[in-house]
């Protein structure tokens, strides 16, 4: 028998595109760490969504230990789902005994009032379980941005293993492949920052000040936050879609069979290569910004590019250019560390994938927007 510590998992496959078929393994009993029904609903309804053949629904017991009426539950729950969709039920290939349990407890149907009524837990209990949850999550961040740190002082001593032509094609997908949609987005943020601002200067006579207006506000705040928000909705998303993909196809835990960290062999390098690609980013985001305002500033206003130009120079000093550096690196790190960690928290089904892409997309930018109100208070503070 195995070790009740052994986790549960669900393999889900399509058989003949008209059947589901779910094999599980591990110890479905009450000190097992079950697969979530919630996860394994999910996943059913996707490949029915995805495949209108489905008519049919089987379960079998692959590599199963010590199992109680816990499986018992599961299956039935499974019956349910498959009767009220109108699919074949199918249990030849479970085990003897579970086979005859699962009949016996279909023998006789359940009262309708057998059941009491369930209640909400009160508001102290899920107030409680929330602050459980996340203190749980702190946690995991916590040792994951510690495994982090012990990698990156590997690659530092140059005892880190991974495979460098990985690193560079990493490289590639985080700075020139992602040029084109920073171009777009930052052009447009220039745009339309002087075409709102010259509604308002212009009724001072201080149309020139535009230049001013778009060149600090590029250069130390909307290039660093925009150039942010793109790269996690673009990369932060695809790095925890990739790594999710990995652990559903178990190929983190072959990394670790086979004695690689899957923290230096797949996380570090995503996290260097997007943090050494942001600042460049950010310049280039800058760049574009303040371009898109001397559209407006020449086309609009009929100010000179010489005047538009000069004034831009004379308004943006160089320590704006700093901030919005720091900015926009600090940014890279959160990033890369949030698509990173939500990959790897990713579950073990493919709708989990979806879930792990779509939480380190909105964990990033949260975390962009915290990260900037407290440089906001810091260089308050300092006078910046």
């Amino acid at each position: 028998m195995n070790d009740v510590s052994k986790k549960t998992s669900v393999q889900l496959q399509i058989l003949d595109s008209n059947e589901i078929h779910l094999e599980f393994s591990g110890n479905w009993n009450r000190n097992g760490q079950m697969e979530p029904w919630e996860s394994l609903l999910s996943s059913l309804d996707s490949e029915r969504s995805r495949n209108g053949s489905i008519n049919k629904l089987s379960v079998s017991s692959g590599e199963i230990g010590s199992w109680d009426s816990v499986w018992m539950t599961y299956l039935l729950r499974l019956k349910d789902y498959a009767e009220f969709h109108k699919l074949e039920w199918d249990t030849s290939s479970l085990p003897e005994g579970a086979s005859r349990l699962l009949n016996l407890a279909l023998a006789v149907p359940e009262k309708k009032d057998a059941r009491p009524k369930s209640k909400p837990d009160p508001l102290l209990a899920r107030t409680g379980k929330i602050f459980l949850g996340a203190a749980e999550g702190f946690k995991d961040a916590i040792t994951f941005f510690g495994e982090c740190s012990i990698a990156l002082g590997s690659f530092c001593l140059g005892k880190a293993k991974f495979r460098r032509r990985d690193f560079w094609t990493l490289i590639q997908e985080c700075g020139v492949e992602a040029l084109p949609i920073v171009a777009l987005i930052s052009f447009l943020v220039g745009l339309i920052l002087a075409f709102v601002g010259s509604l308002q200067l212009q009724q001072f006579g201080a149309s020139i000040y535009v230049a001013n207006l778009v060149g600090v506000a590029m250069a130390r705040e909307m290039g660093a936050i925009m150039t942010g928000i793109i790269m996690c909705g673009r990369t932060g998303a695809a790095f925890a879609a990739q790594l999710g993909s990995m652990k559903v196809n178990e190929e983190i835990a072959a990394f670790k069979t086979f004695g690689f960290n899957p923290i230096e062999f797949l996380a570090l390098p995503r996290m260097i290569a997007l943090a050494l690609m942001m600042p460049l980013l950010g310049i280039f985001s800058d760049i574009i910004g303040i371009l898109g305002g001397l559209v407006v500033g020449v086309g609009l206003l009929d100010l000179s590019f010489a005047e538009y130009w000069s004034q831009t120079v004379n308004g943006v000093e160089l320590r704006h250019f700093i901030v919005g550096l720091a900015k926009v690196s600090v940014f890279g790190v959160l990033i890369a560390i949030t698509g990173c960690l939500r990959g790897m928290q990713c579950g073990s089904s493919s709708s989990a994938v979806g879930l792990a892409a779509t939480s380190a997309v909105v964990l990033g930018i949260t975390c962009i927007i915290i990260a900037d109100a407290v440089f906001a208070v810091m260089l308050n503070a300092l006078n910046l």
